[in-house]
């Protein structure tokens, strides 16, 4: 693409284009599926996330993983931005501690992978992707490092923004239970397909199924097995309308030998059949 700015070295990868009419076409195809992406789009922009459409009313951002389905379905004369990069250019979990993104910003159990931003929050967003295209222009031997530089100052900024705009306050207050908070979130996300109950995560915590209820309940947070189940559920929707599996290769692939008995959760967790909602989505897309 003529308009992508592109750092590669070993097997880092980072790349920023500009979001139009022009690129979408590209933006929603497979080249940047396996990348990590963050988009600043205008308001009057309409994408889809997963099974999830969003209509920008304001500028926003959006965090969308690897794993997670994009197609921006609307553009305007305003341009946006779009960054991709891969974990080895910039690896979440190492910087977790220090930038509170992954849990957060990507695969947050609430799925909310937006950040809606107040009129005084976008000239400092429209200069952190001024600065990056600078940069690329400049083709400086610190390059590297100054995009990671930028992208770790926008994504301190952004995980400050999205607790103001998601989480409960109490949650906001207390540090040790919003380190809870992410810490549950990412090991349902790394081990979804393998471990289906909060004894489970439990174990790997090294607590009592008990104590996860609890916080969660204090937190006025959703019950913790309706995260796990509520995880298991999204990705059972996303292999039914972006692939050809058959229910029960999906049941197998989220890590249940029983297929019945996976249909049944799906059904208990949504009101439809495996098969009902494939044809009831695919016939409304």
């Amino acid at each position: 693409m003529t308009n992508e700015k592109l750092f590669r070295s070993n097997l880092k990868t980072l790349g920023l284009i500009p979001v139009d009419e022009e690129t979408t076409q590209s933006i929603n195809g497979e080249m940047y599926r396996q990348y990590i992406k963050v988009l600043f789009l205008p308001e009057n922009y309409t994408l889809k996330v997963d099974l999830n459409e969003y209509v920008v009313k304001k500028p926003s951002l959006f965090f969308v993983a690897p794993n997670q389905y994009l197609q921006l379905t609307k553009t305007t004369e305003e341009p946006g931005y779009f960054i991709f990069y891969n974990r080895d250019f910039y690896c979440i979990q190492i910087h977790d501690e220090e930038v509170a993104c992954d849990g957060l910003l990507f695969n947050n159990i609430h799925n909310m992978p937006m950040v809606t931003l107040e009129k005084e929050e976008v000239p400092f967003v429209r200069y952190i992707f001024s600065q990056m295209e600078e940069e690329f222009a400049l083709k400086d031997t610190s390059l590297e490092e100054m995009i990671r530089t930028y992208l770790k100052q926008l994504f301190i900024r952004s995980a400050r923004w999205w607790k103001k705009q998601h989480l409960h306050k109490e949650l906001v207050q207390q540090n040790s239970d919003l380190d809870f908070f992410r810490k549950f979130s990412l090991l349902v996300e790394a081990h979804y397909k393998q471990k289906h109950n909060v004894a489970d995560y439990a174990e790997l915590l090294f607590i009592a199924p008990k104590t996860i209820t609890h916080k969660f309940k204090r937190l006025n947070l959703p019950q913790p097995n309706d995260i796990i189940k509520n995880r298991i559920i999204l990705e059972a929707k996303r292999l039914l309308v972006h692939t050809t599996l058959t229910a029960k290769q999906i049941g197998y692939e989220l890590g249940y030998e029983d297929p019945a008995y996976f249909s049944r959760i799906f059904v208990q967790k949504t009101g439809e059949t495996l098969s009902g909602f494939r044809t009831k989505f695919l016939v409304e897309g």
